[in-house]
């Protein structure tokens, strides 16, 4: 998911489900055995067992028109292009902690300007959120996750500087180019940027808004939940939440996902002890005669968790928690396996073969509903230039597990501890570093139906999948808050989390996906969808 032509579209395609329901069905390739217990352990498998698809033609396209606002989106359109470009100048990087509350002080000034009457700085124990809340008065009232931190860059590996926040020539068409651009600061103010429309010719809003903004999302939200207690009670009169994303391909196809897996994040650390190897400080290579390796005993204690190809995870308990499809993601998956290209996605991804040589359908039944074991960066010792011949005192392993509905991380956690006990590997250490679990909405919320017929409104007909195998803090909606969740919007961009990220403004001709002043009038035509749904 590192390539710069990927979109978050694509990242929807390709995390989306295509399995489904009752009872696990074998396969030699997903099995493995863990030596030391001598169990089989299994990768889910499901069956579906329905013809029924959900098609999201059948809900009516928004017939409202808000010509007035259109058109001073129009009129205003370099202004609001400059706004994005404020946000993406700012740096935000929560993992270096690079202007992050500086940045959390701008949105907070852009609430006040925008005339909300509740601008707040909300204090963690990390990173500070941002609370808003505009008072329209109005029978429905939306709150609007937001996240504004970003990825680390490599200013060395773009075509354009970072944090310029340039706007260049690009195959797609005229694109902004910034850290930051697509995921996600770009897209939230361009809904921001529909709201100061509405406001400038309408006087008020046809929603109350209330926005949660967190500086953590990139590092795991481990402090997100601090901003939803200070405003909980409030936050629950909620009808419902958006967050704002562009879902569009360059063809306008788009797909619109109702929840993501959830995540264990942590740190596995081998270092020399009672078990044998230096313990403060690298030695001589040559010692290794006489010494263990703290390297190779973190990379063995990490292999007895997976089958040799690292495709099955052989600790046990670690699937078993997973909730079989729903007779509603049957109908979704049914109604979504038309738009998955596996050439494409091979494509997207520089990825020639998928795991087990599978395609399709089972494809997408992985992503879904496995859960995953991944490392994530693992290092120790010297790997700089020439020859430097240690034996290192410390390695260590950044690593995270994709979980689906049903598997609770902490339980996982517990499961990982235990197997690397039970083998042996009690010295190393396991650092939590972030846990949440899955989260979905039902496709027969009226938020859902609002937002379908805005993309419908627009010739977008959406495919529509249970959930990606990405994560994000939407529990704190669904489970915590009890409110329907999804990610909303038009547009295209790419290289998320990758070098070259982007947002498109202006299409070029025969790309279908929205530029920025469609995005903005998509965001319009949301407002005052919901505020009229059911």
């Amino acid at each position: 998911m590192r390539t710069n032509i990927t979109t978050f579209a694509s990242l929807v395609m390709l995390t989306a489900a295509l399995a489904s329901c009752s009872k696990p069905e074998q396969a030699d390739t997903q099995t493995a055995i863990d030596a030391e217990s001598e169990v089989a352990i299994e990768r889910p498998s499901y069956a579906i067992t329905t013809d029924e698809a959900f098609s999201a033609a059948d809900i009516a396209p928004y017939s409202g028109n808000h010509q007035k606002v259109y058109d001073h989106i129009d009129a205003n359109l370099d202004s609001h292009i400059a706004e994005l470009q404020r946000w993406l100048q700012q740096q935000s990087g929560s993992a270096e902690n690079l202007g992050v509350r500086e940045m959390a002080e701008l949105i907070l000034d852009d609430f006040e300007a925008l005339g909300f009457q509740e601008s707040e700085l909300v204090e963690t124990d990390g990173h500070p959120g941002v609370w808003g809340y505009y008072d329209a008065g109005a029978e429905k009232t939306l709150m609007v996750y937001m996240m504004y931190d970003v990825q680390p860059v490599n200013p060395e590996d773009w075509v354009s500087p970072p944090f310029a926040a340039n706007v260049i020539d690009h195959p797609f068409g005229e694109v902004m180019m910034a850290r930051g651009a697509m995921n996600q600061k770009g897209p939230q103010r361009a809904f921001l940027n529909a709201v100061q429309s509405i406001i400038a010719t309408e006087g008020k809003l046809p929603v109350n808004l209330m926005i949660t903004a967190e500086g953590e999302e990139e590092i795991g939200s481990p402090n997100y939940p601090q901003i939803i207690d200070k405003y909980e009670d409030r936050l629950k009169t909620a009808h419902a939440v958006i967050f704002p994303a562009p879902l569009q391909s360059p063809d306008g196809s788009a797909q619109i996902f109702l929840g993501v897996k959830g995540i264990l994040y942590w740190e596995a650390e081998a270092q020399g002890g009672d078990w044998g190897g230096p313990s403060k400080g690298e030695i001589h290579g040559s010692y290794k005669a006489i010494a263990g390796s703290p390297v190779w005993r973190l990379t063995q204690g990490l292999s007895s968790l997976t089958s040799p190809d690292g495709d099955t995870v052989v600790v046990p308990g670690f699937y078993d928690d997973v909730r079989p499809p729903t007779d509603e993601e049957q109908r979704l998956i049914n109604g979504y396996v038309s738009f998955w290209n596996d050439e494409a996605m091979h494509q997207a991804f520089n990825v020639d073969k998928w795991v087990d040589g599978k395609t399709g359908r089972d494809v997408i039944m992985e992503i879904i509903y496995t859960p995953t074991l991944n490392i994530n960066g693992i290092y120790g010792g010297y790997s700089g230039e020439g020859v430097k011949t240690i034996l290192p005192h410390k390695a260590t392993a950044k690593m995270d597990s994709r979980l689906p509905v049903g598997v609770d991380p902490d339980k996982t956690f517990g499961l990982i501890r235990k197997h690397l006990d039970d083998h042996g590997f009690e010295d190393i250490v396991l650092r939590k570093m972030a846990a949440y679990p899955a989260s979905q909405t039902s496709v027969e919320s009226p938020l859902v139906s609002s937002v379908i017929s805005v993309f419908n409104k627009y010739g977008n007909i959406p495919a529509l999948i249970p959930r990606i195998g990405g994560s994000a803090p939407f529990y704190q909606f669904t489970k915590r808050l009890g409110l329907p969740m999804v990610a909303a919007g038009l547009g295209y961009g790419g290289g998320l989390h990758a070098p070259n990220e982007f947002l498109l403004i202006e299409p070029a001709e025969g790309v279908k996906a929205a530029g920025l002043a469609e995005i903005e009038k998509a965001y319009v035509d949301m407002l005052y969808a919901l505020a009229e749904s059911e």
